[in-house]
């Protein structure tokens, strides 16, 4: 315990799923919290958005570890809210050390010639362009507290290996790694880390929701979870059909922690050997 003791994190998508598991994870080790969510539906997507109350939930869940927590509604497609937000944590907790720009989104799938503008730029809105617009507003406040800071950006298996249909999502993902990267050089000279996580599929709703079960499983009638995680299992090099959000917020831990003091420009796997497979 006590592995990222007296740091700040400002945490994206918190309201739920990874985001939740990475605020109450790093609370759990000593951080105290800024939670953002956009707490409402993206056009075409395929599930559910977080809401106000699950962001609360993430809230009450950080404050149990005994830890302070500043929650607030923002989007991540807004500069000016995203600013506000920090800002507004940042004067109540005193400093910034770790950015986990976690927000992302799954929208409609589909050939990528009959893919909706919509769908396709709502993604690298929010999954590629939210995660430059997250690690900017941050950086006054990372260079102010003086420290060894650690951006850590949430990509995907997606952003090491292309798949069918997901053109939208795979383009996002992978252009993270890209930033990740040059950020990497850039605030190398400073001792500010910028690494990234790729997950494999995670049990949140990204996955679990009615459009995947019948993705996975066209020729039932009502697919469902256990349709889903069969169909799962022939993608991975262990045999697992997805991973807890907590698995993924391990990795977040240990990269924002002083055990990783001299990891920055990493592509870190949490993906069951997915990109392998």
């Amino acid at each position: 315990m006590g592995r990222v003791s007296g740091k700040v994190a400002f945490i994206t998508g918190a309201a739920r799923g990874q985001g939740r598991a990475h605020a109450v994870r790093l609370a759990e080790e000593g951080a105290d919290i800024i939670a953002i969510d956009l707490c409402e539906d993206v056009p075409e997507m395929t599930y559910p958005g977080g809401t106000e109350e699950d962001l609360a939930k993430t809230g009450r869940l950080v404050e149990k570890t005994g830890r302070r927590v500043v929650t607030r509604k923002a989007d991540v497609r807004s500069l000016d809210q995203l600013q506000s937000a920090v800002d507004a944590g940042v004067a109540e907790l005193g400093r910034l050390d770790v950015v986990v720009a976690n927000a992302g989104v799954l929208t409609a799938v589909g050939p990528f010639d009959r893919m909706s503008e919509a769908a396709f730029m709502d993604t690298i809105d929010i999954n590629l362009t939210g995660v430059w617009r997250t690690v900017r507003v941050a950086m006054p406040h990372l260079r102010a507290s003086g420290g060894a800071g650690s951006i850590i950006l949430i990509s995907s298996s997606a952003g090491l290996r292309a798949s069918r249909q997901t053109s939208h999502y795979v383009a996002s993902k992978t252009g993270v790694v890209g930033l990740m990267k040059a950020m990497a050089l850039e605030l190398g000279p400073e001792m500010i880390r910028v690494n990234s996580v790729h997950p494999t599929q995670v049990d949140t709703p990204m996955i679990h929701n009615e459009f995947m079960y019948r993705r996975a499983r066209p020729d039932l009638e009502n697919p469902g979870r256990d349709d889903l995680a069969a169909a799962s299992l022939s993608r991975m090099a262990m045999p697992v059909p997805w991973v807890d959000p907590v698995e993924i917020s391990h990795a977040v831990v240990f990269l924002a922690s002083e055990e990783s003091r001299y990891v920055t420009g990493l592509a870190m796997t949490v993906d069951a050997g997915i990109s392998i497979a």
